[in-house]
């Protein structure tokens, strides 16, 4: 038997897979939470942690984090989320497992039994992501440039971009033209929609 814990920031969503994870013959849910901080305190004999990615407090990365670091049980992220920022940083961070909220069941307990023994297991959805960053390596950015592209869009000056990452506005405007050449743009606007179209962010 599989024990899952199982962490989602929206109550009706986790009892739904709560119920679906149950409903496995090889699969039992010892722990549910919505917030990662569950992870410092999790029971003892848990073989996968089931994860959503974006939450309040300690989200799904710096949950992943924290059981890499405390050599915990893998990490199979479960999330709506596609781009490839969130896909990087998620496994960068340690997670074995990247599926979407829309898979089969089946998919699903595939990928919990999988994940549980140690093996990679990602949506086709994400493969693709990867693959196509991959294939055309002109345009992958650097996990800092992703980050600094993320911020562009919510609209953060370079000054502000520079004091929420510790950075001088001069090392910013540095990482702007490595980002303009990559995409095949020369401004803030067109950078942010590029990204947007190759699901960068």
């Amino acid at each position: 038997m599989i024990s899952v814990a199982l962490i989602d920031d929206h109550p009706v969503v986790r009892a739904g897979l709560r119920a679906i994870l149950d409903s496995f013959d090889d699969v039992t849910v010892v722990a549910d939470a919505g917030d990662g901080s569950v992870v410092d305190d999790l029971p003892e004999g848990v073989d996968v942690v089931v994860t959503d990615l974006q939450m309040p407090g300690v989200d799904g990365v710096e949950a992943t984090r924290r059981l890499v670091a405390a050599h915990g049980p893998p990490v199979l992220v479960l999330t709506t989320f596609d781009t490839q920022a969130d896909i990087l940083n998620a496994l960068e961070a340690g997670a074995l497992g990247y599926l979407l909220k829309d898979a089969p069941e089946q998919a699903l307990h595939d990928a919990v039994v999988a994940t549980a023994r140690g093996r990679r297991t990602l949506a086709p959805e994400v493969a693709a992501v990867l693959a196509e960053r991959v294939t055309r390596p002109r345009e992958a950015l650097s996990a800092r440039e992703t980050e600094i592209l993320a911020a562009l869009a919510s609209g953060a000056s370079n000054r502000a971009l520079a004091t929420q990452m510790f950075i001088s506005e001069a090392t910013v405007k540095t990482h702007l033209v490595h980002i303009y050449q990559k995409l095949g743009v020369d401004n803030r606007t067109a950078a942010v929609t590029k990204a947007r179209e190759l699901k960068l962010i």
